[in-house]
């Protein structure tokens, strides 16, 4: 039966093109986003019947409403909300600017989050519904000068571990999605850094700010479309779908270097239980 999917972030050059290109070429509907309709426009032109695209801010939740009605309206309802919105905020914590910092939180935790609370109640009445959340490998560990970016996709992350926990009862799977390095725009107009405005940081979190683009990172967007596809509805999909061989190697690296420490230092946590009567 045709599914309906609701695709938040799928600009030209994005892994959510790849995901719209893969839905609507597998004959599904799709309503697709993005801040501005030309980055939209080759999609919509290729599946004129089964494509809608829509522009939208993410910090516009009246504009939401509208796209989910628009989207019942035009297909009957919803059946797969992704959440791909996002971009990325170079900078040290100290020289974190606040306006941005709290537009990437708004973007990337605070908006996909007012979209689930759009579309929840059209599969909670139906009894059935997936939603994907994007966050990133950054959302298992940050690094040098992405201490804000992180934090906003781990935060999506927990976000949507508990959302799964609550949904699974009433039969809607939510799921992750953790990308890796892709060859996607992410690195030119997605990734904005606030200014060098503290010398200490030069040759640490500034070191390579601006390295230029080579667009030589590993994952295909192509690729990685047909695969969540392909996960959406498979009763073998993980929770945390990994994109991507650096994904796969930064997870178990970092998984295994915590359990090291945890167990290195298990002795002195578990002495700070009450004493056993």
């Amino acid at each position: 039966m045709k599914k309906t999917w609701l695709i938040i972030g799928a600009s030209v050059g994005s892994i959510g093109e790849g995901i719209a290109r893969a839905v609507l070429g597998h004959g599904d509907n799709a309503v697709i986003t993005a801040r501005s309709a030309e980055r939209l426009g080759p999609i919509a032109k290729d599946y004129p019947e089964t494509c809608l695209p829509m522009e939208l801010e993410m910090s516009d939740r009246v504009r939401m409403k509208e796209i989910v009605d628009l989207a019942v309206d035009r297909f009957g309802t919803i059946d797969v909300l992704i959440n791909n919105a996002g971009h990325g905020y170079r900078s040290s914590v100290e020289e974190g600017e606040e306006e941005a910092v709290r537009e990437l939180f708004e973007t990337n935790l605070f908006g996909p989050v007012s979209m689930i609370r759009t579309v929840l109640p059209i599969m909670r009445e139906k009894g059935t519904g997936v939603i994907m959340n994007t966050t990133s490998i950054a959302a298992e560990r940050s690094a040098v000068g992405s201490g804000y970016y992180a934090s906003s996709k781990a935060a999506l992350d927990l976000l949507s571990d508990g959302l799964c926990k609550e949904l699974k009862p009433l039969g809607i799977r939510v799921m992750v999605i953790e990308p890796g390095s892709f060859r996607t725009h992410f690195y030119d107009g997605a990734l904005k850094s606030a200014p060098l405005t503290i010398d200490a940081y030069k040759d640490s979190t500034w070191k390579n700010a601006n390295a230029e683009n080579l667009r030589q990172q590993p994952g295909d967007p192509m690729k990685a479309g047909e695969l969540i596809y392909s996960m959406a509805f498979s009763e073998t999909a993980p929770f945390r779908l990994l994109l991507g061989s650096d994904a796969v190697k930064a997870v178990i690296s970092t998984a295994e270097a915590r359990i090291e420490e945890a167990r290195a230092f298990s002795r002195l946590s578990e002495g700070t239980d009450f004493e056993r009567p």
